[in-house]
């Protein structure tokens, strides 16, 4: 958790109105651009459910694990959280297992009044725990945060406070949004097995040999 999305690692992120047309295809669209093709992608969802603020991310990570990704991992859920206290032990056990993936990291943040109720989209590291002055690793590629409540004093008082019907709005258009991106790799590795069949198929076929009593 972040008290503010300034503190992100990132370049020029997207601000996102739950209400904005098209929302989830042009958030996927917008993140297809930056996963390199036929790379293993990995989410990343970080926080806890012992905060309502903070439970954005196991949040999505459930509500993502009930979708069947095909060809995106996930890591954090409410069964089994990330969080500021087993991050770093995570991240090894993930790079371990996917050593050349390409990483989104989803966390809930506090910003601005105004932008309450939105998402961030951008390249880049996340850096966990800000919040609570934790020194945590930066994570991911690219993020997807949520402005779950106001920052600036008493971050502890807020998170705890945030209304659990926002995070859970926030955490579903995620989802859908993650669901998309995964159709849109889908569609992606199906076409580009199509072009490569199609390839082998012009270059190794042979001319056909009919029985002799049909000729």
């Amino acid at each position: 958790m972040d008290t503010n999305y300034e503190r992100f690692r990132y370049q020029s992120p997207i601000r996102y109105e739950l209400d904005t047309p098209f929302l989830t295809g042009t958030a996927a669209r917008k993140m297809m651009q930056h996963i390199p093709a036929g790379t293993d992608v990995v989410v990343i969802c970080i926080g806890t459910d012992r905060s309502t603020g903070d439970s954005l991310g196991p949040l999505s990570g459930t509500l993502m694990k009930e979708r069947f990704l095909k060809h995106i991992h996930v890591y954090g859920t409410l069964d089994d959280p990330i969080h500021g206290t087993n991050l770093a032990e995570k991240l090894l056990q993930i790079q371990t297992k996917h050593p050349h993936a390409f990483i989104i990291a989803i966390d809930a943040c506090l910003g601005h009044a105004k932008h309450i109720g939105t998402l961030l989209i951008g390249e880049g590291a996340l850096k966990p725990g800000a919040a609570m002055q934790k020194d945590l690793p930066p994570t991911g590629d690219l993020f997807i945060a949520g402005i779950v409540n106001v920052g600036g004093m008493m971050e502890f008082a807020v998170l705890q406070s945030t209304r659990l019907n926002l995070v859970m709005q926030l955490a579903k258009q995620i989802s859908n949004i993650i669901k998309r991106v995964d159709f849109r790799i889908d569609k992606e590795r199906i076409e580009s097995g199509e072009k490569s069949s199609n390839v082998i198929i012009l270059n190794t076929r042979e001319p056909l040999n009919r029985p002799k009593n049909l000729q």
